[in-house]
């Protein structure tokens, strides 16, 4: 049975109020500690919102999979790119190993138009003309053991201006 005391029921809810004792300087030194303890906890339990473009850092999420009680942390970087000419596909190198990734727990973007005045998230599907579409996909293409983000544009799509992918990650770290 799980106790309320373990990290899968805790929350990052911090106490709004703390009764400092005011005549006992063990006792006041004691609740402050306790204090800073608590706020660094629960600080340090929130997504952190970082964003990076030329290295990874860590998201601050907690992962358990499998119902296990080992804790994983997931790691983000931002990819961006250029134009891209509809009907072709380009290859992001994203340096990340193969041998170091567990899963990815992310994977996303978002395209501007050559006209600077559409904006569609990657992937895109138009459902009322497929080949308009805008794909990806994050795999060994190229020279294995590095991961590369593929970006596949349809034959119909507007011409891409740039754009940005995030990949966020859990890594065996």
């Amino acid at each position: 049975m799980t106790t309320p005391n373990t990290p899968l029921l805790s929350s990052p809810y911090l106490r709004v109020q703390r009764l400092f004792p005011y005549d006992d300087v063990k006792n006041l030194s004691g609740q402050i500690d306790q204090t800073y303890i608590d706020i660094a906890t629960k600080v340090n339990l929130r997504t952190i919102g970082i964003f990076p473009t030329n290295f990874q850092v860590a998201t601050g999420e907690t992962w358990y999979l499998a119902g296990g009680s080992q804790r994983q942390q997931t790691l983000r970087q931002v990819y961006p790119f250029g134009p891209i000419t509809p009907g072709t596909t380009i290859l992001i190198p994203t340096g990340i190993n193969i041998n170091t990734l567990f899963l990815f727990t992310r994977i996303y973007g978002e395209i501007v138009t050559i006209s600077g005045t559409n904006f569609r998230p990657i992937p895109y599907i138009n459902p009322n003309l497929l080949s308009d579409g805008i794909g990806i996909l994050v795999g060994n293409f190229g020279a294995p053991p590095v991961q590369n983000i593929q970006i596949i544009v349809g034959a119909t799509s507007p011409a891409i201006g740039s754009g940005f992918v995030v990949l966020e990650w859990l890594s065996q770290f």
